[in-house]
């Protein structure tokens, strides 16, 4: 679903006054819910990224190598499926969702993306430790941008 579609898709909602929608199109789902807040209703997208063929995934420039420990760790990376601002925390002032040492579970949100006034709850696809955020409060991202390392649970 390409953001103009989604675009259109809100349009009908708030014409039609549906306060929640799922939508499920082959390997992408899409739920989109209307919650009432002062200064107007805000939207909350929650979108499975679709299936992406390896070489379609954005390859960041290789960086020097650093010297690997004796027995080298598999980590899990979280990566941004969409284009826009990323946000630690649900409002400004308030604790982050997660911070490095936190153990999360699969499906716990972990930050939030926003894209075209849209608020993208992404959520841990691993039961881990996280172990780093890559990305700043407020930072412009990319899609396939690495957001978080989780050290998987064994």
């Amino acid at each position: 679903m390409n953001q103009k579609e989604l675009k259109e898709l809100i349009e009908f909602l708030i014409e039609k006054d549906i306060a929640e929608f799922e939508l499920e199109r082959g390997d992408v789902k899409v739920r989109i819910k209307r919650t009432g807040e002062p200064g107007g209703p805000q939207y909350v997208v929650h979108a499975a990224p679709p299936a992406v063929a390896p070489s379609m995934v954005p390859v960041p420039a290789p960086e020097p190598a650093a010297p690997a420990p004796a027995a080298e760790e598999k980590l899990h990376t979280v990566r941004s499926p969409i284009v826009g601002t990323f946000y630690e925390s649900p409002s400004p002032g308030a604790p982050p969702f997660v911070k490095a040492g936190d153990m999360v579970e699969v499906g716990q949100l972990l930050c939030i993306v926003e894209a075209m006034k849209l608020m993208n709850e992404i959520e841990s696809d691993v039961a881990g430790e996280v172990v780093k955020k890559l990305v700043s409060n407020g930072q412009p991202i990319e899609y396939g941008q690495e957001l978080f390392t989780i050290r998987p649970r064994s």
